[in-house]
């Protein structure tokens, strides 16, 4: 084939398929920019509307897709693809994917049922597959959470669903529970007084909820306390690191000493 003849046949395609190209390309760019807009509208909408914010990313994730596909279908059309064809097309080659990705239709079917069910929320505090943290989004096939030190953890919905989850907040308030050692010198009323005042003057321990101060454990050197506060789950870490620098200086102001290490020699012969 000669350089005319390869001219002659890209004038040809061009003549023939470029305005088709072109009308494709423009349409798939409005119905990008329409898709973007109206994904803020409905998101909006359904804010006003109060719909469970749990179900909100979800069924916008779910009609964003849709709207996609409607669009490439209506661009296949605009080039003069057969629609039906490409539908069974489409079609078979979704059933084909489905049955290579049975996990993502698990994390699939898992989004529905915590939707449904709902072991936990947006914004509850979970600990699930080793990892604690704050409910961000609950996604089609995946939840979303934000660890105290502000890092994201993508967990498969599959998992979530069928494992084990620890929803921290989900009854409003948490008890932190603490536990500290002192020497067995020390006064038991002094020292459960040096505890009790630092539980009281914590800022974010509840005034209108009964702490616990219990003796645990006895030493022949030393004596536990468990240390219970209650507090909401915001602010489970605040409470825990104030009460233990607390109860250090306290200690320190008061004179309450820790345990003393004993060493015990056998000595043989």
């Amino acid at each position: 084939m000669n350089l005319e003849s390869i001219k002659t046949a890209v004038f040809l395609a061009i003549s023939n398929y470029g305005g088709k190209i072109l009308l494709a390309l423009i349409a798939f760019i409005i119905g990008r920019f329409i898709i973007g807009r109206l994904s803020k509208f409905i998101s909006a909408r359904m804010t006003q509307s109060k719909i469970d914010r749990d179900v909100q990313p979800f069924l916008l994730s779910l009609v964003t897709v849709m709207l996609n596909v409607m669009l490439l279908l209506s661009c296949a059309g605009i080039l003069g693809i057969e629609t039906t064809s490409f539908v069974a097309v489409l079609g078979a080659a979704g059933l084909a994917v489905g049955l290579a990705l049975q996990g993502s239709l698990a994390n699939f079917a898992g989004g529905v049922l915590i939707l449904i069910f709902k072991p936990f929320r947006v914004g509850d505090l979970i600990n699930a597959q080793g990892f604690t943290g704050h409910v961000e989004a609950i996604q089609i096939f995946n939840t979303l959470l934000v660890t105290p030190d502000n890092k994201t953890i993508i967990l498969p919905n599959g998992a979530l669903s069928t494992g084990s989850v620890t929803n921290i907040s989900g009854k409003g308030l948490i008890r932190v529970d603490m536990v500290f050692g002192v020497g067995s010198q020390n006064s038991l009323d002094k020292t459960k007084s040096a505890i009790q005042t630092v539980v009281d003057t914590c800022p974010t321990a509840l005034k209108d909820k009964a702490h616990d101060i219990l003796v645990t454990k006895l030493e022949p050197n030393a004596v536990y306390y468990d240390v219970r506060v209650w507090t909401h789950p915001d602010n489970y870490w605040d409470t825990y690191y104030y009460v233990n620098e607390h109860i250090k200086r306290q200690f320190d102001l008061t004179g309450i000493e820790a345990p003393e290490r004993w060493l015990h020699v056998v000595q043989k012969g």
